[in-house]
C-alpha cells in the first residue's frame, strides 16, 4: 500500500481529476457539435501559459491561469471574427486560429527560455503524469493526515481546484447551458445572455486545459474533451445522464488506462511499460468505437 501511494496514488487522481473535468466540459461541445472549439482553446491557451510562467519564472497556477484566459478569449474573438468578416466556415476559422496560437506558443517557449528552465515540449504536449510523486505517504494513514496530504504535487490541488470551480459554475448554470446547447435563439428570446454564456464556456475550457496539461499533456486533454462526451451521445438522448455520464467516463478511462499502461504490456510480453497518456488516448478512442457499436446493437 505504501508504493502504491507514493508512486500511483498522486498520478492516478491526477489523471481521474482531468478526465472528469474534461468529460464533463466535453458534453457541451458535442451537444452544441463545436468538439473543434475544444481542441482550438486547449491548444490557443499554449500561448498564455508561456507568458504566464515567463513572468514569474515558475508553474504558479495564477498567473498561468490568467494568461491562459486571456489567450482563450482572443482566440475565440479571433474565431468569431473570421467568421464573420472573412466569410469562413467556421472549422476553418477554428483551424487557423489554434494553429496560429500554438505555433506561437512553440515559439515563446524558446524565446523566452522557458524550456529551458522548468516549461518544455514534451512537458505540454504529453504531459508528466508520472513524475506526479508522494514520497511523504506512509501507508493508509496518509490519506487522513493532513501534513502529508499538504505535501501531494501542486498539479494534483490545481486540477481539484479548478475541477470544483468547474463543477459549481455548471450546476449554477445547468439551465441556461441546456438552452444554449439545444436552441440558443430560444434562450436570446428569453433574455439570456448567450455571448457572456460562451465565454464563460470557454474560460472554463481554458482553465481545465491550464490545470491539465502539467500532468496529462494538451493531446490527452483534447481526446478527453471529445471521446468521453461523444461516446455518451451515441449512448443516451438525455441531457442530465450526457452531462453527469461524460465525467464518468472521462474519470473511468483516465483511470483504467493509467493502470493498464504497465501491466498490459508486460502481459503482451513486452518488458517496458507504455506512456500511461498514449494509454489513456488509445482508450478513449476504443470507447468512443465500443459505444458505437453499443448503439447499433441496441437499434438493431
Amino acid at each position: 500500500m505504501t508504493a502504491f501511494l507514493q508512486l500511483d496514488f498522486a498520478p492516478l487522481l491526477a489523471a481521474m481529476l482531468a478526465g472528469a473535468t474534461c468529460g464533463l466540459l466535453g458534453s457541451f461541445l458535442v451537444l452544441r457539435r463545436e468538439a473543434l472549439l475544444g481542441d482550438a482553446i486547449t491548444h490557443a491557451v499554449l500561448p498564455g501559459i508561456v507568458l504566464g510562467f515567463a513572468v514569474t519564472g515558475a508553474r504558479a497556477g495564477a498567473p498561468m491561469l490568467l494568461g491562459a484566459a486571456i489567450a482563450a478569449l482572443l482566440a475565440s474573438w479571433l474565431i468569431t471574427w473570421l467568421r464573420r468578416a472573412a466569410r469562413l466556415e467556421g472549422a476553418a476559422a477554428t483551424g487557423i486560429v489554434f494553429t496560429s496560437f500554438f505555433a506561437a506558443g512553440l515559439v515563446l517557449l524558446e524565446a523566452t527560455g522557458a524550456r529551458s528552465v522548468d516549461l518544455d515540449v514534451d512537458c505540454v504536449l504529453f504531459g508528466q503524469m508520472e513524475t506526479l510523486l508522494w514520497p511523504q505517504a506512509e501507508g493508509i494513514a496518509s490519506l487522513f493526515d493532513a501534513t502529508a496530504l499538504a505535501a501531494l504535487p501542486r498539479a494534483v490541488f490545481l486540477l481539484a481546484g479548478v475541477g470544483a470551480l468547474i463543477a459549481v459554475t455548471t450546476a449554477l448554470l445547468w439551465q441556461p447551458l441546456k438552452l444554449l446547447c439545444f436552441d440558443p435563439a430560444y434562450a436570446v428570446s428569453l433574455g439570456l445572455p448567450v455571448r457572456r454564456l460562451d465565454v464563460v464556456l470557454n474560460l472554463m475550457l481554458a482553465a481545465a486545459a491550464v490545470a491539465a496539461f502539467e500532468a496529462v499533456g494538451s493531446i490527452l486533454v483534447v481526446a478527453l474533451l471529445v471521446a468521453p462526451a461523444s461516446a455518451m451521445r451515441l449512448l443516451t438522448n438525455r441531457y442530465n445522464t450526457q452531462i453527469l455520464g461524460g465525467a464518468a467516463l472521462g474519470a473511468a478511462v483516465a483511470a483504467l488506462g493509467y493502470m493498464l499502461a504497465g501491466p498490459l504490456p508486460a502481459a503482451l510480453g513486452s518488458a517496458h511499460a507504455v506512456n500511461a497518456a498514449g494509454m489513456i488516448g488509445v482508450l478513449s478512442g476504443l470507447l468512443v468505437a465500443a459505444a458505437a457499436f453499443s448503439g447499433r446493437w441496441r437499434r438493431a
